[in-house]
């Protein structure tokens, strides 16, 4: 009997020695080979997004079940729901108690680089990453690790092995660009568009041709830059509040001065109040709040602009709701093949400045980017229930439902083309024809990423140009100024009152320190 007692007191020594993985009754031993994880912790994971009424919470139920084998921790989503979003993101990381432990960031619209400055994000060592997120250093390359670096630090780790586009353009049906006369159907021009446009509002009373959701300023950018991209070869430059900031592509670290002189802005202006007087979308515009895409499905509206990742999708579902409507996309920059490369840090993954567990944070976030099996349940859910996998391609089950059964836990932060599953519900024959033929031959890669801007010196002034910006473009944008060339002019002058000119000298000698000789 004392030999026996004697046996388990030294087997329990040696499974006290053991790596916590194995304890833990996981697999993954080697991939963290001597960490402790005999203490069970609770992830936080900052996301955006509305807080889902499907069934996030079953698969995320699992995905634990799961992490728990793996890691000995679980995890929990805090969403920041879209309305008042960008002061609900901000405001979390700024009074955090230690609560959060991964954040979802983006250096062009999640304010990676302010909470990186200020404090929002850990720093993350070179040992620490190999220690705790293996996988995910082992793949990202030191270029692409310099470009998550603030002041010397590591702040995030990049989105780099996710091939998506997010460039804006128009998606219009081929049908009816056809019947409009325009050769192919191929709408390669804003001249042509125009003629699209025209071509609807003769022919089809009861049908907007672009029936555009013009309530607040989000297309300002997109349109009005697409414009001058088209006629100017610009190439946006990121992390500033206001999208009044391009290089071109044959000058790419000079800054344009498209929007505060020259003749392309008053063009544009022109243009969209001829438009608007045409029609081509509704008087009360600036107030309107439709689903423009669903109106497109309906055959209501003859555009939707959005960005090249909606309309591959969207084609699918209009072939089915408008058969033969041949959903196509003018993209903009086509008229001077300007066009840029997702910046690889429009999705990263940061740990939280005052994480209690950073540790095992890396760790979670390792395992979701880089094992197929939590990839899966994260992004697809639970094979049989939200998905299944049919001649290669990701499917959906009998009876699926994707406002009750999906899974939606908005994972932007680290997708990974090795583990990516190609949906049926996209039209890759299109979308791979768009890259080969249009996109492949003329795109650059971001050139700005090494570009980490200081806005103190310029803050007063940048919030009095954005103001300006967000006062006047959406005028500009629909067409609503009575006389085009004055509106324009009086946006430049206020834009010089408000100290464009400062910003800009500033802007310059930061870019002129990163990337001059």
């Amino acid at each position: 009997m004392k030999k026996l007692v004697t046996l388990l007191v030294v087997l329990a020594m040696l499974l006290s020695l053991v790596p916590a993985a194995f304890a833990a009754g996981s697999d993954y031993s080697d991939w963290f080979p001597g960490v402790d994880t005999s203490e069970h912790v609770v992830l936080t994971m900052l996301v955006t997004g509305n807080v889902p009424t499907n069934k996030t919470d079953e698969v995320l139920a699992v995905f634990n079940e799961k992490l728990t084998a793996a890691i000995n921790a679980e995890l929990r989503i805090q969403w920041i729901e879209w309305a008042d979003w960008q002061t609900k993101y901000q405001l979390a990381l700024a009074m955090q108690d230690g609560s959060i432990d991964l954040v979802g960031t983006a250096t062009d619209w999640l304010y990676a680089w302010d909470n990186a400055r200020n404090g929002g994000f850990m720093p993350l060592s070179e040992e620490m990453l190999q220690t705790y997120a293996p996988q995910t250093y082992a793949t990202v390359s030191k270029e692409h690790w310099d470009m998550c670096k603030y002041d010397g630090e590591i702040y995030f780790a990049p989105e780099d092995n996710y091939a998506q586009w997010t460039n804006h353009g128009f998606m219009y049906r081929g049908d009816w660009a056809v019947a409009a006369g325009i050769p192919d159907g191929e709408i390669n021009t804003w001249d042509d568009l125009g003629v699209y446009f025209q071509y609807i509002k003769d022919t089809m009373p009861d049908v907007v041709p672009w029936d555009a959701n013009g309530s607040g300023s989000s297309y300002s950018p997109q349109v009005a830059g697409g414009y001058l991209t088209d006629k100017e070869g610009l190439v946006a430059i990121e992390g500033l509040p206001v999208a009044l900031f391009y290089g071109t592509k044959d000058n790419l670290y000079t800054l344009s001065r498209s929007f505060i002189e020259g003749d392309s802005l008053v063009n544009f202006a022109l243009q969209q109040k001829a438009w608007a007087d045409a029609g081509y979308w509704r008087e009360d515009v600036l107030n309107y709040q439709g689903e423009v895409v669903e109106e497109l499905r309906e055959g209501l509206t003859g555009a939707h602009q959005h960005h090249t990742q909606t309309w591959r999708s969207e084609r699918v579902r209009m072939e089915t709701e408008q058969p033969g409507s041949d959903l196509r996309f003018f993209w903009f920059g086509k008229e001077s093949d300007a066009l840029v490369a997702l910046n690889i840090t429009h999705g990263a993954m940061a740990v939280a400045g005052q994480s209690k567990n950073p540790e095992r944070a890396l760790m979670c976030y390792d395992l979701i980017r880089n094992d197929e099996t939590f990839y899966r349940l994260f992004n697809y859910g639970i094979e049989g229930e939200q998905y299944l996998i049919a001649d290669g391609f990701l499917t959906r089950p009998e009876g699926y439902d994707p406002t009750a059964s999906a899974v939606s836990l908005d994972y932007w932060w680290g997708r990974n083309d090795d583990l990516e599953i190609r949906s049926s519900e996209v039209d890759w024959i299109a979308y791979d024809a768009l890259l080969a033929e249009e996109y492949n031959p003329v795109k650059i890669d971001y050139p700005y990423g090494k570009l980490v801007f200081d806005t103190d010196p310029i803050s007063v002034e940048l919030d009095n140009i954005t103001n300006v910006y967000n006062t006047y473009m959406p005028v500009i944008t629909f067409g609503k100024a009575d006389d085009p060339v004055a509106y324009v002019a009086e946006f430049r002058q206020a834009l010089l009152a408000a100290g464009i000119e400062a910003v800009m000298a500033e802007v310059q000698a930061q870019i002129d320190a990163v990337y001059g000789e």
